[in-house]
């Protein structure tokens, strides 16, 4: 098991899980991976994402299936964060091309769901 960065934050944070699925075909989930490496990820992406207010973002798979890690301040409302990425450079271009990849999850729309929390280690 590859080992986390633990990430120390000076004031409140929220945290969001978010799926989505793949198009179950090897060539595209290895396509899609490539766009997310270091060597192939746009910059500009990773900035817009900064910019909105979200300070973390990973992304984990397995098989076909994508799980997101959101972290941002408690007074950034991830909705709003969202549309104002949307709005950024090359963010449109972005989308549209990640868009060939992606598949929804059954039962929903073609877009990130937010997962719920089902446990939490007690303190």
């Amino acid at each position: 098991m590859e080992h986390e960065i633990v990430r120390t934050y000076s004031k409140p944070y929220k945290r969001f899980c978010l799926a989505l699925d793949l198009k179950n075909d090897p060539e595209l989930i290895a396509e899609y991976l490539k766009y997310h490496s270091p060597e192939h990820f746009w910059n500009v992406i990773g900035e817009g994402i900064k910019k909105a207010g979200v300070d973390v973002m990973d992304i984990y798979n397995v098989d076909n299936r994508l799980f997101m890690i959101c972290e941002m301040p408690v007074e950034v409302d991830l909705e709003e964060a969202w549309q104002k990425m949307g709005t950024y450079e090359r963010q449109t271009e972005w989308a549209a091309l990640m868009s060939k990849f992606q598949q929804a999850l059954p039962g929903h729309k073609l877009e990130w769901v937010k997962m719920n929390k089902v446990y939490q280690n007690p303190e």
